[in-house]
């Protein structure tokens, strides 16, 4: 660390012509600082006075006083021996590079040129100015490795690039060995492979992009999901225990009902039983009195005793009443063993068998009620972004791509199959799968928000590749003081008032899509009943100077 900033030390002491340790330093009314010498001879090379280091121009001739601290500083390193030994930041050094003119004291070079791979001070470097057949040539900014710009072969200055062979060559290579070949050069080259960087870093960052908002909406399914099995899970707990709750009550109410039946059979018997003791003990009676009837022979009291016991008391339906023994519980045990074959199936099933085919599962287990607050609809709130490669050209996205602006000039986007190439529309990356999606734009006037198939398509001027002007596509579009919802071509106009701020719901489960007006409620505009079968892209369709903004 000492030795670090013995160097960090030495840099600050060291004149920047020179690239020596000051010597009866001066500094400039633009604060930097040279040796008294070094300055004014560059002065007096140049003819102008102007500080080596910034640029800046002094008009006259400024009079130069020494900077008695720094001397001072310079000293006093001298007197502790913490001397700096002198520079040799001869070409390959790290300090600086040197002027190769310089015939006595080099001075740092202010530019390369690679046509003469040499570099030059801010003195001989006017001659690249000023000289026309010089002016053509090339510089850079001051390098010290110009031998590898430099063909090994011809020792000419590498100003060529052949693609086919993916080489820098000179001119000599172009004659010798790359006749056929296709050569640019080499700015071209660099441009090209510059701007294809560029989409290169900017594909990467989005791709990077995509990843951390997949990541962000795993971890919120994931937080999603534990509400969701937690609701479904206290859910299904209180429905069997209202079940179990009827099953008992439902049972106490059975078993009431056959202990009362079996009262009523029970006293039934009882009744009759003690009719029929009664009946018997009076025909018991008169079987008696026939009985001592037929050994009388007292034949006037036979008479007069016979017409009195002749009759025959009447039969009554005591006999023919059936006293049931046993209680018929067939067509109730059948109910409730098909319920209890019921419960046991659902008992084996997975969870993913109640959930509607290709929907996914969580999310459809049990539905909850449709949001009517915004703070309700925040819950469903799904983060977007929106996608360059499918932007128009006359389309400009910033603050992160979420934002929209409908430009003049083309934007230099590269090809790409999912770019639409008439119409001024942009989709998002993000695909819309969940069961409830929420989100919102700011938007100007002239402008449609919605939600399209993936297979929308993106090319030529029909209304195929326009939004809500075919099957694949729905969207809300503000024009003329007028709200339009189209679909497949077809539009209804809405009377409302303008509103900045838009809010999207799209509803897997029930089958719509609902656009909100945002202020200090939520006011709904229109609602498209369709039960959408493949996920939506949320896009776009900006005309004149409008914009739109994913909030």
């Amino acid at each position: 660390m000492a030795e670090a900033k013995l160097r960090e030390l030495r840099d600050q002491i060291t004149c920047s012509v020179c690239l020596e340790t000051f010597k009866e330093p001066v500094s400039l009314h633009c604060g930097h600082s040279f040796c008294m010498e070094c300055i004014t001879d560059c002065w007096d090379h140049s003819g102008v006075c102007y500080c080596p280091h910034c640029r800046k121009t002094f008009a006259p001739r400024p009079d130069l006083c020494k900077n008695t601290v720094l001397a001072e500083v310079v000293n006093k390193l001298k007197a502790t021996e913490v001397r700096p030994s002198p520079s040799k930041n001869y070409p390959g050094s790290k300090r600086g590079v040197r002027c190769d003119a310089c015939a006595e004291t080099k001075i740092r070079a202010v530019k390369s040129c690679l046509t003469c791979l040499a570099s030059f001070c801010d003195t001989h470097i006017q001659l690249h100015y000023q000289i026309p057949a010089w002016k053509e040539h090339k510089l850079i900014d001051p390098n010290e490795d110009l031998q590898k710009r430099q063909c090994t072969k011809h020792h000419n200055g590498l100003e060529l690039y052949c693609r086919t062979d993916q080489a820098a060559i000179c001119m000599q290579c172009v004659v010798m060995e790359h006749s056929n070949h296709e050569v640019v050069e080499m700015e071209s080259e660099i441009n090209q492979k510059r701007k294809k960087l560029e989409w290169m870093l900017e594909e990467f960052q989005m791709k990077v992009q995509q990843r951390l908002n997949k990541m962000e909406e795993i971890r919120r399914a994931m937080s999603l999901i534990k509400v969701s099995a937690e609701r479904a899970m206290q859910e299904i707990e209180k429905v069997f225990t209202d079940l179990i709750g009827c099953i008992e009550e439902t049972c106490k109410k059975l078993i009431s009902q056959i202990r009362e039946q079996k009262e009523r059979d029970v006293q039934k018997a009882n009744e009759v039983t003690e009719q029929l003791e009664k009946e018997m003990a009076e025909l018991m009676k008169r079987n008696a009195m026939l009985t001592e009837l037929s050994t009388t022979e007292d034949d006037s009291h036979f008479l007069q005793t016979f017409s009195s016991l002749s009759s025959v008391p009447e039969d009554e339906d005591l006999l023919n009443i059936v006293i049931p023994t046993t209680f018929s519980s067939a067509s109730l045990k059948k109910e409730l063993s098909s319920l209890k074959e019921r419960l046991k199936k659902i008992s084996q099933q997975k969870i993913e068998e109640f959930t509607p085919a290709g929907h996914s599962a969580p999310d459809y287990i049990l539905q909850s009620p449709a949001p009517q607050s915004r703070e309700e609809f925040l819950q469903y709130y799904y983060q977007l972004t929106m996608d360059l490669n499918t932007a128009h050209r006359e389309i400009q996205l910033s603050d992160g791509n979420k934002k929209a602006s409908r430009v003049k000039e083309r934007r230099r986007y590269p090809s790409h199959q999912e770019r639409f190439d008439h119409w001024r529309q942009v989709l998002c990356r993000e695909v819309l799968m969940k069961a409830r999606c929420y989100w919102e734009v700011e938007w100007t006037m002239s402008a449609a928000v919605g939600v399209a198939y993936k297979e929308m398509c993106r090319k030529g001027s029909g209304p195929e590749a326009l939004f809500g002007h075919n099957e694949k596509s729905w969207c809300l579009f503000f024009s003329d003081s007028c709200y339009y919802a189209w679909h497949d071509n077809k539009d209804t106009k809405i009377a409302a008032p303008f509103c900045s701020k838009i809010g999207i719901y799209v509803d897997f489960p029930d089958g719509f899509l609902a656009f909100y007006s945002i202020s200090d409620t939520m006011t709904l505009l229109y609602k498209f009943d369709i039960s959408f079968t493949k996920p939506l892209y949320p896009g776009f369709w900006i005309r004149f100077d409008s914009s739109v903004t994913i909030c």
